[in-house]
């Protein structure tokens, strides 16, 4: 089954996509933020086109384990997107993916230049392989 990962961000929407195994996650592309009812219906319309079985929205929290500001926001979106579709819509913690991505750009290599650019469909990306490797150690301990 094909996961789809949304980074919910005030500018700009990341997603990613698992392979069909639900095992590999890749960038997919930058949805720019309209209103929270037209970023719903535009992720949902997506999700149908590329096939996807499950929706993984990344949130943020506190250090103490409440949902900071962008949590809420994403949380707040998650209920949108559920008005919007039938597919099952899970919320994953998402801490720290947009320095991840940031990091690994480096580690390939990429110019300061191309590291300034946005990381949103990277960020999930990150966020979809944690879920990933999280569900496959949760079925093969």
């Amino acid at each position: 089954m094909r996961i789809l990962a949304v980074d919910y961000g005030q500018k700009r929407i990341g997603l990613a996509l698992s392979d069909e195994t639900g095992t590999l996650a890749k960038p997919l592309y930058i949805i720019p933020h309209v209103s929270r009812v037209v970023d719903a219906a535009q992720v949902a319309e997506r999700a149908a086109a590329h096939g996807a079985g499950r929706i993984v929205i990344g949130v943020s929290y506190y250090e103490d384990g409440m949902l900071n500001t962008a949590g809420h926001s994403a949380a707040r979106f998650a209920d949108a997107l559920r008005q919007q579709t039938d597919l099952a819509v899970v919320l994953w913690d998402e801490s720290l993916t947009t320095q991840d991505a940031r990091a690994a750009r480096m580690a390939m290599g990429a110019s300061r230049k191309q590291r300034s650019g946005h990381l949103d469909e990277v960020a999930a990306a990150l966020l979809l392989q944690n879920y990933l490797d999280a569900q496959s150690h949760s079925q093969n301990p």
